[in-house]
């Protein structure tokens, strides 16, 4: 078998969509599987973190790419950027920057289910336990937890969100982890692994527009996580690629932008852009 027919596995085949954190930019998830599933790649388990567990959470509930789109690009800033005033007081003292409420229900409005055993494909969703610093995973091989729960602990990222309680952990974002939890994916069978990253790297690109400066504490802490998840993604694709028996990886990476955690104006850009990469990651493949 060449590695051109690698590319485009049988329907039958196992093949695991590994879904990055992003923000955003995990729109561009929705278009690199429109893509996939037009090369005749279909994910039979999906692995997904912050993000990318929200949209990997509708595409294994039985969503195709375009419904997962049209009610993505239905979600307005002020649905998941409610700022807590109360923190303007607190200051230091303060939880974190954004209101968790309005981002459930925003959740809860994006999902056509609400538990796991109601997906039509296995999932599997990351989060971080703060305290102990294990990579935590719910759903298909790991926790059974309520499926809204599992996404907002996943998404839960410092400073802008509080912590989510969870079993009695205090539970953050998987991309503290690993924010392309290629880990999980190592321990599930399969003939094919689609990792698409959409998450912090240094290839990143300038900001489609240049806006206001962050406050300062907001940037350093931003630039100061983007360094540790590019570094751990490198060095988890490495890992991977370096070890003996590992399913073939293929490895999408749309181009992504700086500063666009919450850029749900550029959604339609990134949708693109994640077709593109993996249209472009699959013709490379054949070479």
């Amino acid at each position: 078998m060449t590695s051109g027919e690698a590319a485009a596995p049988p329907k039958q085949s196992r093949v695991i969509a590994v879904l990055s954190g992003g923000g955003a930019k995990a729109a561009a998830h929705l278009g690199a599987m429109r893509a996939l599933l037009a090369a005749g790649i279909v994910p039979t388990h999906y692995v997904g973190t912050s993000m990318g567990a929200v949209i990997a959470s509708g595409l294994a509930a039985g969503l195709s790419p375009d419904q997962g789109a049209e009610r993505l690009l239905a979600v307005r800033q002020r649905d998941i950027f409610a700022v807590d005033r109360t923190a303007i007081i607190r200051g230091l003292w303060s939880r974190a920057l954004l209101r968790p409420e309005p981002f459930r229900k925003t959740l809860e409005a994006l999902l056509p289910v609400a538990r796991f055993d109601e997906l039509v494909v296995p999932l599997s969703v990351t989060a971080t336990d703060l305290d102990r610093g294990d990579q935590l995973v719910f759903g298909a091989g790991g926790e059974d937890v309520p499926l809204l729960d599992a996404l907002c602990a996943s998404c839960a990222l410092p400073l802008f969100f509080p912590p989510f309680e969870l079993n009695g952990r205090r539970c953050a974002d998987g991309g503290l982890r690993a924010v392309v939890p290629l880990a999980v994916a190592a321990g599930i069978p399969a003939d094919l692994v689609v990792a698409i990253d959409v998450g912090s790297g240094f290839d990143m690109l300038p900001p489609e527009r240049a806006g206001p400066e962050p406050p300062a504490l907001i940037r350093l802490s931003g630039d100061a996580q983007r360094v540790l998840m590019a570094s751990n993604t490198a060095l988890a694709r490495a890992l991977w690629e370096s070890t003996p028996g590992r399913a073939p990886l293929l490895w999408i990476r749309p181009r992504v932008r700086l500063g666009e955690t919450f850029a749900v104006d550029q959604l339609k850009w990134y949708l693109a852009e994640g077709e593109r990469a993996a249209i472009s990651a699959l013709a490379a493949r054949k070479t």
